[in-house]
């Protein structure tokens, strides 16, 4: 076996039966039901494997299933119609049911760079293509933590450990598979992992597997950053969002993924934490109560601090409101755009979120209509709300304009045209400015009443 994937754990092979394990076939998938029996009927070797075998022992509920097999792609592929194989750095199949993938890997083995029957290439200690087939054993060592390496055989229902998986589960405890400063240069976004799924699962960081951090966390600038996207959906927008955030904080690598975030939290402001938290507490709260939730609100509440202190520092400088919210909004795009990609259209909700804020300290008659019939109102409107701990004056604003949108239109034209909307209690907000009189407009000298205009 390879030394650098040489586990610290004992190599010996454990396998838990049927009756000694929670795992039920009714709460599997029945497309990787499917895949599994049909790899076994054709003679190879046919396991759910990973994070699913992970979560259904923790009684959880997994939404995607996996499947490691000693079939080759190739051989997948010739017993699934429905499948199409994917992938240069690592060869996958894809079996398709509607809207369901099952994700099938042939068992990755430890033979060297360059071997022969292999294809496997690393530049500077990272692996950036790896298609060397092995055994069920070789795979094990290959994973990340330990409590991803476990294999329910679909044979006898079994559950095969090989590093020590159970045992983590049962400490509660990320432990990697091998040497720790070696599996993150190989791959960096495997510190965001281990943050991400001890936030998920409720579980501690090894000490071991947590010290390369400090060194290694600038590792994640040279990760693609379409890749840290998809890895910051996974730790923002998965329900567990705030635990994620305070998980990265903790372990010192919020500030690899979003610097800007981090050095707006660490001038101390506590108005601006609350208001992150409170965000991700929210979002987390909507994707447990099955609502959608938009990336777009999730990334301008993190970004918000840093945008809300250079756009008042472009104001102090003389630059009028509008420029200056648009300038600290594309400098702070742009940079967090070099770590982790997020979409144009993203973006540019993200944008008009920030713009419309100072905009509901307008309270003018048609400015508050205009800004009512504004596209991104409620969304705006919603992160105002977070917003109240930054003082009693957002706060009321708040409120303000929570009970302006509950009055009928014209009720509401009437309130401001006559001096302010009627407070939704006397810590709202009442001194609303009156509606600016129209002034006359003077005519030209020389043009009496019956004038018509024409020469």
């Amino acid at each position: 076996m390879n030394p650098e994937y040489r586990s610290d754990v004992s190599p010996a092979m454990r396998i838990i039966p049927r009756e000694q394990h929670s795992i039920s076939r009714k709460n599997i998938s029945k497309a990787a039901l499917r895949v599994l029996y049909r790899l076994h009927e054709a003679g190879f070797d046919a396991y759910l494997v990973g994070g699913a075998v992970r979560d259904l022992l923790l009684g959880g509920h997994p939404k995607d299933f996996d499947v490691a097999t000693n079939a080759t792609p190739d051989e997948v592929k010739g017993l699934f119609r429905n499948c199409r194989l994917i992938g240069r750095r690592f060869r996958l199949a894809h079996v398709v049911f509607g809207p369901e993938i099952i994700e099938v890997a042939t068992f990755r083995g430890t033979g060297e760079e360059g071997g022969e029957g292999g294809d496997r290439h690393i530049v500077d200690g990272r692996i950036v293509r790896d298609n060397i087939w092995g055994s069920i054993e070789e795979d094990a060592v290959r994973r990340d933590f330990r409590v991803n390496a476990l294999y329910y055989d679909i044979a006898d229902f079994s559950v095969r450990d090989y590093v020590g998986g159970m045992q983590d589960l049962e400490d509660r405890s990320m432990r990697l598979i091998g040497d720790p400063e070696q599996r993150y240069r190989e791959d960096p976004v495997r510190m965001l992992r281990a943050a991400r799924l001890a936030a998920k699962l409720g579980f501690t960081i090894d000490h071991a597997a947590a010290a390369p951090f400090a060194t290694l966390g600038n590792l994640l600038s040279e990760a693609s950053p379409a890749r840290l996207f998809d890895e910051s959906l996974k730790l923002f927008l998965a329900g567990h969002g705030l635990k994620s955030f305070r998980m990265l904080e903790a372990c010192g690598l919020l500030k690899f993924l979003f610097p800007a975030t981090a050095r707006a939290l660490e001038r101390g402001d506590e108005a601006l934490r609350a208001l992150v938290e409170q965000g991700l507490a929210n979002t987390d709260a909507r994707i447990a109560a099955g609502k959608s939730v938009t990336p777009a609100f999730l990334y301008a509440v993190l970004l918000w601090g840093e945008v809300r202190d250079q756009a008042h520092g472009w104001m102090a400088q003389g630059f009028d409101m509008n420029e200056a919210w648009q300038r600290a909004a594309v400098h702070v795009v742009a940079e967090q755009c070099q770590r982790v990609a997020i979409p144009r259209r993203f973006t540019f909700t993200m944008e008009e979120i920030w713009a419309l804020q100072p905009r509901f300290e307008q309270i003018h008659r048609k400015r508050v209509f205009r800004l009512m019939s504004h596209p991104r109102f409620r969304a705006a409107f919603d992160f105002l709300l977070l917003r109240a701990h930054e003082s009693p004056r957002m706060r009321e604003l708040g409120e303000w304009w929570n009970h302006a949108q509950q009055l009928p239109p014209e009720m509401l034209a009437a309130a401001l045209g006559g001096g302010g909307v009627p407070p939704a209690s006397e810590h709202t907000v009442a001194a609303t400015a009156p509606a600016r009189k129209r002034r006359r407009r003077r005519k030209p000298a020389g043009r009496g009443k019956g004038d018509s205009g024409g020469a």
